[in-house]
């Protein structure tokens, strides 16, 4: 069980008014919005359990496991370029790295040594940044212990989720409590789960794929994914 303290930096670091500018990503729930393929709360679970299944709990927390581990910042940078190479939607590999990026400023800025010197590093390699390597230093410069930050890392992503689907008017405020309650039970039975540390990186969420690549086609849109 968590202490309060660290209860605690889950709470805010898994809020959504945490200014890492996760408001600007919807993950896809936009596209499949726009395209008929989500529409009501039925849709958005199965979403959800899609992004953690065959995403998050294959790509997102093995890259974070590894980062979070690393011995030194060179370790996470070629942790990054892993995740850069194993990433084949060049809309999500964008969006990966602008999240991170946004995500690492703002520890930077809040003075955590380790978020500052990878930023540092960053610069002038536009391939480095990506999202959960970023929250393997931004968590571990924050004092979470790997669980803490497996978890804030599974939760921001079904937070954000619901919360674009509310903006879109996909569904209301009391259905997106309900589709976070029962993502809450699903991420808890994912991270209860090992990973292996040779677990190679890697995602098949083709339809979230493909209604972010259409994304630059469509003549008005709200979210960069």
């Amino acid at each position: 069980m968590f202490d309060a303290v660290t209860a605690l930096a889950l709470c805010q670091y898994g809020d959504s008014a945490y200014p890492a500018g996760g408001f600007a990503f919807s993950w896809g729930v936009e596209g499949l919005a726009a395209d008929g393929l989500l529409e009501g709360a039925a849709d958005l679970d199965e979403l959800i359990c899609e992004h953690l299944e065959a995403r998050w709990n294959t790509m997102d927390r093995p890259l974070l496991r590894r980062a979070f581990r690393a011995d030194d910042l060179e370790a996470v940078a070629a942790i990054d370029s892993l995740a850069d190479v194993s990433t084949p939607s060049a809309p999500m590999r964008e969006g990966s790295r602008r999240a991170g990026r946004a995500l690492l400023g703002v520890s930077a800025r809040l003075g955590h040594s380790r978020s500052r010197a990878y930023r540092a590093m960053m610069e002038g390699n536009e391939r480095l940044g990506h999202l959960p390597v970023v929250q393997a230093v931004v968590y571990r410069d924050g004092g979470l212990a790997l669980e803490a930050a497996e978890l804030v890392s599974g939760w921001t992503l079904v937070n954000g989720l619901a919360s674009a689907a509310v903006r879109l008017g996909v569904i209301g405020h009391v259905e997106a409590q309900g589709g976070l309650t029962a993502a809450r039970g699903h991420l808890a039975r994912l991270v209860a789960e090992p990973c292996p540390d040779e677990q190679r990186p890697s995602s098949f969420t083709p339809l979230i794929d493909i209604a972010i690549s259409r994304n630059p086609s469509r003549h008005v849109r709200m979210f960069t994914t």
